[in-house]
């Protein structure tokens, strides 16, 4: 919430400390850190087998424990693949941010959503105007079902059009 009127140098610093220092969130967050195999199943077309491929998922949180960045590589329809994802939560707006890039595209992907009330799903989502597509929304959930195994499902939505299971993705932490 906007502070209204003249306010002074030391109370704008106490408010930029409070929304900046990591709380509970980040440290479900933490919690992810290490690294993972991961196992996914994509459907390119409706009605058509899923693509199954594998990878590794390398989670370190970054700047004093505010973000976790997620490093993917594997394979993706048959190619080389790496993604990079920077994830946090916000205790300004009071929700999570994520920024995605990889190597299938040159877009950024601003995702922003909501936890649960457990804390172990965070559903986000995206617009974007997609190459192949059009303009469409994007929904992730992520569903962290205990110390070793996270759950990941993606879905698209085109303008006009209904929600599709886009892909799912299975991170087991390596032993």
């Amino acid at each position: 919430m906007a502070k209204e009127g003249k306010i002074d140098f030391e109370e704008i610093m106490e408010i930029y400390k409070k929304v900046g220092t990591p709380g509970e969130p980040h440290k479900l967050l933490a919690k992810l850190e290490g690294s993972y195999t991961t196992r996914s199943r994509g459907w390119m077309e409706p009605g058509k087998p899923p693509v199954e491929s594998s990878g590794t998922c390398e989670q370190r949180m970054i700047l004093g424990g505010r973000y976790l960045r997620q490093e993917y590589s594997g394979d993706m329809m048959g190619q080389p693949y790496t993604g990079i994802n920077i994830l946090g939560y916000d205790n300004h707006t009071k929700k999570y941010q994520s920024v995605w890039i990889d190597t299938m595209s040159t877009g950024v992907y601003f995702f922003e959503g909501t936890g649960g009330k457990d804390g172990k799903v965070i559903t986000q989502e995206c617009n974007y105007d997609d190459p192949v597509r059009g303009p469409s929304l994007w929904r992730t959930a992520t569903r962290i079902k205990d110390d070793n195994t996270v759950e990941f499902e993606m879905f698209l939505t085109p303008k006009g059009g209904k929600e599709e299971k886009m892909m799912e993705m299975v991170y087991t932490r390596k032993k």
